[in-house]
């Protein structure tokens, strides 16, 4: 990675500028980080897919597990960028056919995730991609269906995340990686 004197990478910077922060949304009292504006910044958003793609080339991935709908806009194209097969992990009822199931809290609600039965073979190492990771709940879900399936979760990998989640951090006893902290 290109590196300035801070050591910090200056696309982490650009990624981090493109995130905007939207107070008290969904719901009184969560302070949004809205990845919308990196998705409008082409440069930005093809440095975050390189970034992801640098970290995960050559790791043996088989699939990116990408989690609706904010996932898919980042999986799809680290999946292609790696040479991966893609897998969108869908909110209920739109999936056609016979599909695998995990409910999860929110930090203002809670959901469910759903992935066809057959999307992942048993065995095969799988990358989760999100934009934001704020509790887990959402990834533990993801890594949970998946590994029902018979998939190995290889790592969490996330645009942006709360404090907490820095280097180090394991979700289900999976790695956790970022690539810029949430403001709060």
């Amino acid at each position: 990675m290109l590196e300035e004197e801070n050591g910090t990478d200056p696309r982490l910077l650009a990624i981090s500028a493109a995130i905007r922060v939207v107070p008290h949304f969904p719901k009184p009292g969560i302070m949004f980080n809205d990845i919308t504006p990196l998705l409008l910044r082409p440069k930005a958003f093809k440095d975050a897919i390189e970034i992801f793609a640098e970290r995960y080339r050559g790791m043996g991935i088989h699939a990116v597990a990408g989690i609706e709908a904010r996932g898919f806009m980042f999986g799809s194209p680290l999946a292609i960028a790696i040479g991966a097969k893609f897998i969108p992990l869908h909110k209920p009822g739109k999936l056609p056919g016979k599909t695998i199931s995990e409910a999860y809290a929110l930090e203002y609600g809670t959901d469910c995730l759903e992935m066809h039965v057959d999307a992942v073979q048993p065995g095969e190492n799988v990358l989760i991609i999100d934009d934001l990771v704020a509790t887990g709940g959402t990834l533990r879900a993801a890594i949970r269906v998946l590994e029902r399936a018979g998939a190995e979760v290889v790592e969490c990998g996330c645009i942006v995340g709360l404090p907490k989640f820095k280097a180090g951090y394991r979700i289900n006893g999976r790695p956790v990686y970022m690539l810029v902290e949430a403001i709060s």
